[in-house]
């Protein structure tokens, strides 16, 4: 059988049947989600195959109570999410951005709104702003807090450092560089006044987020332009 025969191609690429566990990596790029009779929050937009019995629900406008009503609606597709519901197997992906899972045992994690591909629908997830005009036009306004027990997903363009943040080490980001954050860190948004005299207003390295006290925080070789829309 040549290598670049039909049967080699599908060999190479189908799924691995052998590994089932709830989320797990079917690629770098890839999100295998296994659903036994049980629902699933996923970024809207992300579901690139299925096999089984699963439904789909868009998040309403309402869902989560009144005070997230403005912020979901102003947030953009970022931090829209879809309800998958079912059983089988779902298979999820976001413009070829590596995933990483990670599993929550009663703690918080703040991730950028765009990054969020996937929870459990044990996680409580709220959308948190940063109360600073500079969020807008440096784009890294919207943030999804994750609390409680069970697995995220979350997406980065190529592979993310994770940056220490002590008391005496404070850690400064681009926003747009900026993915998730331990949850008991707030960040504060800081303006380089010289820097933007410098390069003009059309960067966004003069917009700068400030971790101080004690945690972590991830970012990515990438700066993602988030589009807010109506």
């Amino acid at each position: 059988m040549s290598k670049f025969s039909i049967e080699a191609f599908v060999n190479e690429t189908k799924e691995n049947s052998q590994e089932k566990d709830y989320f797990e990596l079917e690629k770098p790029e890839l999100l295998e989600i296994n659903l036994n009779n049980q629902a699933v929050w996923t970024k809207a937009g992300s579901m690139v195959g299925y096999v089984g019995n699963v439904n789909f629900e868009r998040q309403g406008m309402l869902s989560g109570g009144l005070g997230n009503l403005l912020k979901k609606a102003i947030s953009g597709e970022g931090t829209k999410l879809m309800k998958a519901e079912g059983t089988g197997r779902l298979y999820v992906a976001d413009n070829g951005k590596k995933v990483r899972i990670l599993y929550l045992e009663n703690e918080s994690i703040s991730v950028n709104g765009n990054d969020v591909l996937a929870h459990d629908q044990s996680i409580k997830s709220d959308i948190k702003m940063l109360k600073s005009i500079a969020g807008v036009m440096a784009g890294g306004l919207f943030q999804v807090k994750l609390t409680g027990t069970g697995h995220i997903a979350i997406t980065t363009h190529g592979h993310p450092l994770t940056l220490l943040v002590t008391p005496d080490a404070p850690v400064f980001t681009d926003p747009n560089a900026t993915v998730a954050w331990s949850g008991n860190l707030t960040p504060e948004l800081k303006t380089n006044v010289s820097l933007k005299s410098l390069i003009g207003r059309g960067s966004g390295e003069e917009f700068q987020m400030k971790f101080s006290g004690n945690g972590w925080v991830l970012i990515q070789p990438y700066e993602e332009v988030y589009i807010v829309t109506k």
